[in-house]
């Protein structure tokens, strides 16, 4: 439990430096909805999952309101990632669910998975 707490505050705070970082580049709106989610691998499917989830990385650039999307992988565990995503809107992030390529980076990923499939929405307090 404590492992997962301290991987939720880094995973913020290196969410917050990537904001930053992208906010100079495109600036924000204040519509940007932001999806910060953790994937946890099976240990034999560790590598596969990486593939794929860098894979899903490249394949979303080209999505309307795509802003930014980052693999990030646990130092301490090295099958344990989390996916930081930024998207113009709400609606351009639904839009990208439905996408073929992510439906099937989706079906592909579950049978890796050794815990639920843990996405956040968030977005900046107006």
């Amino acid at each position: 439990m404590r492992i997962r707490t301290l991987s939720l505050v880094l995973a913020a705070a290196l969410f917050a430096v990537i904001f930053v970082i992208g906010a100079a580049q495109t600036g924000p709106t204040g519509r940007e909805l932001y999806v910060v989610a953790h994937v946890d691998a099976i240990p034999p499917s560790a590598k596969p999952a990486q593939a794929l989830l860098m894979k899903e990385a490249a394949d979303s650039k080209a999505d309307p309101g795509f802003v930014r999307y980052e693999v990030l992988q646990e130092a301490a565990r090295q099958n344990h990632y989390t996916l930081l995503e930024v998207w113009r809107s709400q609606s351009d992030y639904d839009n990208y669910v439905a996408t073929a390529h992510c439906k099937a980076f989706r079906e592909k990923l579950l049978p890796m998975l050794g815990s639920p499939f843990d996405e956040r929405f968030n977005t900046i307090p107006r």
